[in-house]
């Protein structure tokens, strides 16, 4: 199953979902890959540390896939192991930005899609983290998922932009990718006890939006996850909000 977790709007937890989601689904035993598309690189920091200079990275894989080679690498030479079992990375790279153009003149739209059929044999969930906006790399990726997610920070801008997200996601199913299903928007971030985030989150379920179920708490505990670049099932399993990532990754599961 290959899900992309994908908001055009920045600062909405895309790196910190789709990271604790993948910790999860490894410290279940499950073969689990995430692909960092986004050029900041948040996923590929928060799961390697440090990333040195010569690790192989997404940028590799796509300036490969504009040049001809009579021995191309294998998908899989562009995949490296974390520090948790079952738990591997595509990592990002800045310069991702530089080829998007030619990416999208050349017409690769399709490469990371046929990249991923070949390590399904390898692999029983795929996670892509994606960049804040509709461009090469979001297309790519929805084109290449089954399943998309879509994070929520409670915040009115956010449900504003909620439609036409949605609207894009349509596209794509329409045009590139029948199989695509919106599994739901994610709620992160929640505060049970201030009135904004409970108004705005009933809206959109009175609106017969799919919100998944348990919401993510707001807590500065994800913040030190970030810090110490270990999440949050491997850094305190006890935690609320470790508990709420376990309980939707397991309803995900579960569909």
């Amino acid at each position: 199953m290959r899900y992309v977790v994908f908001n055009q709007k920045g600062g909405v937890g895309k790196s910190t979902i789709t990271c604790n989601l993948a910790a999860i689904s490894a410290q279940q035993g499950l073969r689990t890959l995430v692909v960092d598309l986004d050029p900041q690189g948040n996923s590929t920091h928060y799961l390697l540390g440090e990333t040195l200079e010569d690790t192989p990275n997404l940028a590799e894989f796509f300036d490969q896939t504009l040049k001809f080679s009579a021995r191309p690498k294998s998908t899989a030479d562009f995949v490296v192991a974390t520090q948790w079992d079952h738990l591997d990375l595509m990592c990002s790279s800045p310069e991702l930005e530089e080829l998007q153009s030619k990416l999208e003149s050349r017409h690769k739209i399709y490469k990371l899609r046929d990249a991923l059929a070949e390590l399904d044999e390898a692999y029983d969930r795929v996670y892509i983290d994606t960049p804040p906006a509709l461009n090469f790399y979001t297309r790519s990726a929805l084109i290449a998922a089954q399943g998309c997610l879509i994070p929520f920070d409670c915040d009115d801008f956010s449900r504003r932009a909620l439609y036409a997200l949605l609207d894009n996601v349509k596209e794509i199913q329409a045009d590139h990718n029948a199989d695509l299903k919106v599994d739901g928007i994610v709620v992160n971030q929640f505060q049970p006890r201030a009135n904004l985030p409970q108004k705005l989150v009933q809206e959109l379920i009175d609106e017969g939006l799919p919100v998944l179920q348990p919401y993510l708490s707001a807590s500065v505990r994800i913040r030190e996850s970030h810090q110490q670049t270990t999440p949050m099932i491997h850094l305190d399993p006890r935690h609320k909000l470790t508990q709420d990532f376990v309980a939707l990754h397991d309803s995900l599961r579960a569909s």
